[in-house]
């Protein structure tokens, strides 16, 4: 039976499974991220529509009202997480299963290219639809004009405003995501992310996502005769939209913004996260994975003699000459193909006819990422392990079936 817990998983373990999910994100085929891309720019979408129809024409000081607006802007990321989707600042998580080299760097920059685009894809299909819904008119279009002033604001930001905003951001919408790591069920999951998105939310900071609704929305009210006579209307005075464009949106908020959320998911969490608690393993995964040995038997043993060298340790092959100069190895495959399978006797047969040469081998210390590879480019079901130039073991096919690194 399973063993059952309750408790939260421990911060050593949240890295280990945020590192596994990023293997899967990574591995991901085109039309499955895309559309849950698509899926994540519109809840996040939806957390901003919310959030500007609660604020729009609330009583409560600046800071409650930022504080409100927080709240209810975690249904984005709820959304996201509960019922699963890929956002493009959570997913710079990615990064600790890429220092891990469990994937590789084109898997990384891929995955956030295609969830970016989806992302931006599924917030303009929301902006879009509210647009026609007519939803931004409710209280005498004061929806609209709050709509407009939020986009207004986020084009007027220096490039350092921008830039630090987004960092910002991000650092607590990836605590927020890994928090959601800890948990074993829903409401904790729902837990982990309001203080973090509240925070951020109410502070302030820049998302890049969340911005793909905010500034397009603001976009196209902008475009509204009865929008910005309301906004003239409340401000005495017609607002400066000159910053409110389309190149405006792109180079000066989304931009930054997006450098921004990738510095302070990747470096600050991700990066930060992977050092404490996994750069150790990262190191040397091989040693956790390969089998210690393989034994050796002389040039000219008979294949029947090497057997009972393999049984006597366990081993499922054997090395060919000295230990620190074998010439080949012998698998349990290549006597079944090799003698069993032709009809030959095991104890007329050499080793040294039937094994395979020359050696491969990779240092103790080679990425995971890169022995898996190295056996697959070479066609072979063994790969010696060196340490300081010696033999210290063996990874074989058995060993990745039995004993996946990932």
């Amino acid at each position: 039976m399973e063993h059952f817990e309750i408790d939260a998983y421990a911060p050593a373990q949240m890295a280990v499974r945020v590192e596994k999910a990023g293997v899967t994100k990574g591995n991901l085929d085109f039309a499955s991220v895309f559309a849950l891309a698509m899926l994540a720019g519109a809840f996040i979408a939806f957390g901003a529509v919310l959030c500007t129809y609660v604020i729009h024409d609330s009583p409560l000081s600046a800071g409650l009202t930022s504080l409100l607006g927080g709240l209810v802007f975690c249904l984005g990321l709820i959304l996201v997480i509960v019922a699963g989707a890929e956002l493009f600042t959570g997913n710079n998580l990615l990064v600790m299963a890429y220092v891990s080299r469990k994937i590789t760097l084109g898997q990384l920059l891929r995955n956030w290219a295609i969830v970016f685009t989806g992302n931006f894809v599924g917030s303009l299909f929301i902006v879009l639809l509210i647009f026609l819904s007519g939803q931004w008119t409710a209280g005498e279009s004061a929806v609209g004009v709050k709509a407009l002033m939020i986009a207004s604001s986020k084009v007027d930001l220096t490039l350092w405003q921008a830039l630090s905003r987004g960092v910002l951001c991000n650092i607590l919408v990836c605590l927020a995501v890994w928090l959601c790591f800890s948990g074993r069920s829903v409401a904790d999951k729902i837990l982990a992310i309001i203080f973090p998105i509240t925070a951020f939310v109410a502070l302030g900071f820049e998302h890049s996502v969340a911005n793909m609704y905010f500034i397009p929305a603001g976009l196209l009210v902008k475009q509204n005769p009865q929008v910005l006579a309301a906004a003239q209307a409340a401000l005495g005075e017609a607002p400066d939209l000159s910053k409110l464009t389309i190149h405006g949106f792109l180079l000066y908020n989304l931009l930054p913004v997006t450098i921004g959320n990738i510095i302070g998911g990747s470096v600050f969490v991700g990066a930060i996260y992977w050092f404490i608690y996994l750069r150790h393993t990262a190191v040397e995964a091989i040693r956790r994975l390969m089998t210690s040995g393989p034994p050796t038997v002389a040039a000219g043993t008979t294949v029947a003699e090497a057997v009972q060298v393999m049984k006597q340790h366990a081993s499922g092959s054997v090395l060919v000459g000295e230990s620190d100069s074998a010439v080949g190895i012998v698998s349990e495959a290549d006597i079944v193909r090799k003698v069993v399978a032709v009809g030959q006797s095991t104890a007329s047969v050499k080793v040294d006819q039937i094994m395979s040469a020359p050696l491969i081998c990779a240092d103790i210390k080679t990425p995971v990422y890169d022995i898996y590879r190295t056996m697959a480019d070479n066609g072979i079901r063994h790969l010696i392990i060196t340490e300081e130039g010696r033999p210290a073991g063996f990874v074989s096919v058995k060993d990745l079936l039995r004993r996946p690194i990932i």
